[in-house]
C-alpha cells in the first residue's frame, strides 16, 4: 500500500485553516450574545460554564508539556500556563474569567463549586483533557489552533458586549482585553510548531482531525448552554 506524500506546508496550513466554519463563531447561542438578545440568566449560565473550560485549559496545557521531549516546544508552552494560572493569587487569565462572572451577578463561590456546569459541558471538556494526556503531544498542540479563528470573535464580542449589556462593569471584560494582546501571537507559534513537527501525511492529517475535534468541543458546550437556557 503506497503511503501518500506529505501536504505541503501551504497546502497543510490551508487544510487546517478550511476548519473555520466549523468553529463556534456561528452557533446559535452567540449569534444571541452578539446581538443582546440573552438574558441575564443566560449570561449567567454561560459564564459558569465557560469556566468550566477556562479552568480546564492549563491542565490540558500541563498534559502537553509532560508528554513533549522538544524542549524547545515546553519552553513556548509553558507560558501559556502562566497566563492562566497567573504567577500568584489574583493573577492570570482564569481568575480574570471569575472576575467575568461575578460582572455578571454571579457569585465566586458558585462558579467555583461548579454547581451551574451542565452535563454536556463536563462530558465534553474532560474529553478534551483526555485527548491531551493520551494523543501524541503534536496532535494535542494542533486541538488548540482554534486560536486561529478566534481573535476576530473576541475582539467584535468585546465591542458587542459592551454595546448590548451596559450594565456589565468595565472589569468583567478584563480577560478579553488581556487575551487579545497575545492570542494573534500565540496562535502563529502554535501554528509553526503544528506544521514544523506534522513531517507525515498521516501525521498532517492527525493534526487536522484534532482541531476538528477541539471544534465539536467548543460547540458541544454552547450546545448545552443553549439547550437549557
Amino acid at each position: 500500500m503506497l503511503t501518500a506524500e506529505p501536504l505541503d506546508p501551504d497546502e497543510f496550513t490551508a487544510r487546517l485553516r478550511a476548519l473555520s466554519p466549523r468553529y463556534w463563531d456561528r452557533h446559535p447561542f452567540h449569534l444571541r450574545l452578539h446581538e443582546g438578545r440573552l438574558t441575564k440568566h443566560e449570561l449567567q449560565l454561560w459564564a459558569a460554564n465557560r469556566w468550566y473550560y477556562q479552568r480546564a485549559i492549563p491542565q490540558k496545557d500541563a498534559a502537553i508539556l509532560a508528554n513533549c521531549p522538544d524542549v524547545e516546544v515546553r519552553r513556548v508552552w509553558r507560558e501559556r500556563i502562566v497566563w492562566h494560572d497567573g504567577s500568584g493569587p489574583g493573577e492570570g487569565g482564569a481568575e480574570n474569567w471569575l472576575r467575568l462572572a461575578e460582572a455578571v451577578g454571579l457569585t465566586r463561590e458558585e462558579v467555583l463549586d461548579e454547581r451551574h456546569v451542565l452535563p454536556g459541558t463536563r462530558f465534553a471538556v474532560d474529553a478534551y483533557v483526555t485527548f491531551a494526556r493520551t494523543r501524541p503531544w503534536v496532535e494535542a498542540v494542533a486541538s488548540g489552533l482554534t486560536e486561529m479563528f478566534s481573535r476576530g470573535l473576541m475582539a467584535r464580542r468585546l465591542v458587542d458586549m459592551r454595546e448590548h449589556y451596559p450594565w456589565i462593569a468595565e472589569e468583567g471584560f478584563t480577560y478579553f482585553t488581556t487575551r487579545l494582546q497575545v492570542i494573534a501571537d500565540e496562535g502563529k507559534s502554535t501554528l509553526d510548531i503544528v506544521v514544523r513537527n506534522c513531517r507525515t501525511r498521516e501525521q498532517q492529517e492527525a493534526a487536522v482531525a484534532a482541531l476538528a475535534f477541539k471544534c465539536d468541543v467548543l460547540r458541544a458546550v454552547l450546545d448545552a448552554v443553549d439547550y437549557y437556557s
